[in-house]
This record gives C-alpha cells, sequence and structure tokens, in this order.
C-alpha cells in the first residue's frame, strides 16, 4: 500500500456553539488527487484549512510526511505552507497592483529567489498554463479564466508537494471551468504533487482519483488511516 503524504485522524473544530468538523478521517498520498465534497457548510472548507494547518483543530491529528502539524511552531507551519503547500482558491486572490508575472513569482520570491530566476521560473509556468500572453498585465485587465490560470501557475511555481485547491472553478463557466481542471491536473501530475480538491461540482469531483464526502461535520476516507 502507497504511504499517505498527508493524514488526519478524528478532526473535530467548533466555532462558537457551532460545530464545522464532527470527527473528519482523510488522507492522500504523493500523486494523487482527492476530492472533498459535500453541500455548503458541510466542513468541506474547514476540513481544508485543517489540512493545511492553516487553523488548528480543537481534537485530532493532522501529519504531513510524518510530521505532526500541531508540534510545529506558527513560524514552522508558516513556513511549511510556504516551500511544501500551494494554493488555488475560487477567485485566485491576485495581488491587484502586480502584474500576472509579479504575482506568480511571488512566492518564489518570499522564499528568497532572486527576482530574474523567479521571473523565469514564472515564466516557464505561465507558458504551460498557457497564459504567457498576459504576462506583463495586471489581473484586473483578464479574464477570469486568464485569472485563475494565472493563480495556478502561482501555486505551483515552488513545485509544492501537497496543492490545496478551494472551489477552483466555481468562478468560471463550465468550458473555462473544464479547460482550467484540464491544465492543473496535467501540471500537478508532471510534478508528483498531491492535490486535495474541495468541490461540490460532481463534474470536478470528476478530475479525481477518489472522493471522500463530507456531512454534517464528519468525514469518513474509505482508504482509512490506521
Amino acid at each position: 500500500m502507497t504511504t499517505a503524504l498527508l493524514t488526519a485522524t478524528g478532526l473535530h473544530k467548533t466555532y462558537g456553539a457551532t460545530p464545522a468538523l464532527a470527527g473528519a478521517d482523510f488522507s492522500v498520498s504523493a500523486g494523487e488527487i482527492v476530492a472533498i465534497m459535500g453541500p455548503s457548510g458541510s466542513g468541506k472548507s474547514t476540513l481544508l484549512h485543517c489540512l493545511a494547518g492553516i487553523v488548528p483543530p480543537d481534537s485530532g491529528s493532522v501529519r504531513f510526511d510524518g510530521r505532526e502539524l500541531s508540534e510545529l511552531s506558527d513560524a514552522g507551519r508558516s513556513a511549511l505552507r510556504r516551500s511544501a503547500f500551494g494554493f488555488v482558491f475560487q477567485f485566485g486572490h491576485l495581488v491587484p497592483e502586480l502584474t500576472c508575472r509579479e504575482n506568480v513569482a511571488l512566492p518564489l520570491r518570499l522564499n528568497g529567489v532572486r527576482r530574474r530566476e523567479a521571473e523565469r521560473r514564472a515564466d516557464e509556468w505561465l507558458e504551460r498554463l498557457e497564459v504567457d500572453n498576459v504576462a506583463d498585465h495586471r489581473p484586473g485587465t483578464v479574464s477570469g479564466g486568464q485569472g485563475q490560470r494565472v493563480a495556478v501557475a502561482r501555486a505551483l511555481v515552488g513545485r509544492p508537494r501537497v496543492l490545496f485547491a478551494d472551489e477552483p472553478t466555481g468562478a468560471l463557466d463550465s468550458l473555462n471551468g473544464e479547460r482550467v481542471m484540464e491544465l492543473f491536473t496535467e501540471a500537478a501530475r508532471t510534478t508528483g504533487a498531491a492535490i486535495v480538491l474541495v468541490t461540490h461540482e460532481s463534474r470536478v469531483a470528476a478530475w479525481s482519483d477518489r472522493e471522500i464526502v463530507v456531512r454534517d461535520g464528519i468525514a469518513r476516507d474509505p482508504v482509512g488511516v490506521a
């Protein structure tokens, strides 16, 4: 059996009196695409945020590459997100003051890569995502589909080991959504990255290797976490 790269066991998370997670298990291996599905408010995004170390669970365990995330300092978790994790969100969250090239290069610059090298690598990914023609444009001047491809390039430029995608095509029409998913999954597979994909759309989940359904904060991974 392939060793899981990222696992979660028995996650619970409550906001005030509202339980967001009430016992969630999860696992993903290197190169695997796992879709987290469920209706709005079911706990999908909370599960993703716990897996990525953005928010700590109230109880339970999240382990990445054998390390327990709760044992890392805030700085350690931030460093992990910069070096080993990549993120794609529904609305891209590109920096409007920067060009598309500068947006893609930003994660590398934050990790100390020199500008010329960072922008060279950014250009490579913009070309792979078929948006090199907008490299010098600012995000507000490109289409939604182009902007989301730029966001995917930014997530991939540092060659992360796990990519977290939260409704990555939710703001796109079906044609653009299909092309973004095709390019996204193809590019991720070439790097060997795992993808954790949050969606409520079956057409998006169809790009995954398997699905985990979250209902009322409860998720059961059919692969199982020992």
